[in-house]
């Protein structure tokens, strides 16, 4: 490995070691304050303890450049969690008989036979649990992040004509392409956009008024900015090594396509774990697709949505920084550890 390999795989591990290794602080606000020093710009966290009051915390800036501070109901690009409500919305489906788990991909969508391997034996349910094999659209090398295509059907084209990652059900690994073929496949049945029944049979039952599809919806005033680590968007900037630390806004990029704020993911995770979200026979099916917690990530944006059963806590946090690995598994190992710290405080009572 040359050594500018060596050093920045050096720092990325001694970096995620600093956020395992450091003492852990008596409150979830102190953790919030200490998340600052791994070089993140802001953090909002929505904690819901179980016969309390929903409790908020924030540090940092949702905006560095003109110091305005982090707020705790701002709106947030909540990348992969997304695929929480999507699963639901296919339970819906499969529940009142408008799909099965065991239709193929390529009874939905014929002409993929020749574009996807094994579409034929590719069904909804191993798209669900990510065990089909279909490569990831945007882990392809061309897929180009700094002008992210909108449609569902140019990030399709990222993920055709690509030999398959493994047999259908042989093995696991997550693909974004699974969860865009199955909102199609959605949308296909019913005629309208995946986002509109997300938005019936889910957003509006739980009175979640700040969940959003895109950034056309919302002031984009209310969106915290995100910044993303040693990359400018511009392609007629410099490479970022020419910019050490630089973190360009991108706010107005239109990178995922939910944007909520942390009380109402908290608000949405809470119902999918006590199962007020489901309908009769509908929890049996999701528990056997799907998973009950999630994190996400976009540029400038990481996200982290749990349940703690334990001690029947909902622990929702957003932090506006990213970078290629090492904030995302930072901002994890942070998330866990304000779970731990909640822990303690109700071993202490």
């Amino acid at each position: 490995m040359p050594i500018v390999g060596i050093t920045i795989g050096l720092a990325l591990n001694w970096q995620m070691l600093w956020a395992w290794i450091l003492p852990l602080p008596n409150t979830v606000q102190q953790q919030a304050n200490q998340a600052l020093s791994h070089g993140f710009d802001g953090i909002i966290v929505y904690v819901d303890e179980a016969g309390k009051p929903p409790a908020f915390y924030s540090a940092g800036w949702n905006d560095r450049v003109n110091k305005i501070p982090a707020d705790p109901q701002s709106l947030f690009k909540i990348g992969s969690i997304k695929k929480l409500y999507v699963a639901v919305a296919a339970t819906k489906l499969v529940n009142n008989q408008m799909l099965s788990l065991d239709d193929t991909l390529a009874e939905h969508f014929p002409a993929l036979v020749n574009r996807i391997e094994n579409a034929e034996k590719i069904n909804l349910r191993l798209m669900l649990q990510h065990r089909s094999g279909i490569p990831n659209y945007s882990d392809n090398a061309d897929f180009p992040w700094g002008d992210p295509p909108q449609s569902k059907t140019e990030k399709l084209e990222f993920a055709l004509d690509l030999p398959a990652i493994f047999a259908p059900n042989d093995d696991y690994d997550y693909s974004n392409t699974n969860y865009l073929l199955i909102a199609q496949i959605i949308e296909k049945v019913l005629g309208y956009s995946a986002q509109q029944y997300i938005k019936a049979q889910i957003l509006h039952p739980l009175g979640l008024n700040n969940t959003f599809s895109s950034l056309s919806e919302v002031d984009i005033n209310d969106v915290i900015n995100g910044y993303y680590k040693g990359w400018a968007p511009d392609p007629d900037d410099l490479p970022s090594d020419y910019y050490p630390g630089y973190r360009p806004n991108l706010k107005a990029y239109q990178y995922g396509t939910m944007i909520a704020t942390a009380q109402d993911v908290g608000l949405f995770l809470r119902a999918l774990n006590d199962g007020s979200l489901f309908a009769e026979g509908e929890q049996a099916i999701y528990s056997s697709i799907y998973e009950y917690d999630h994190t996400g990530w976009v540029p400038g944006y990481l996200s982290c949505a749990k349940y703690h059963k334990d001690i029947d806590t909902v622990v929702v946090q957003f932090v506006n920084t990213s970078d290629d690995v090492a904030f995302f598994v930072v901002s994890e190992i942070i998330c866990d550890r304000i779970g731990k710290i909640l822990h303690e405080q109700q071993r202490n009572r």
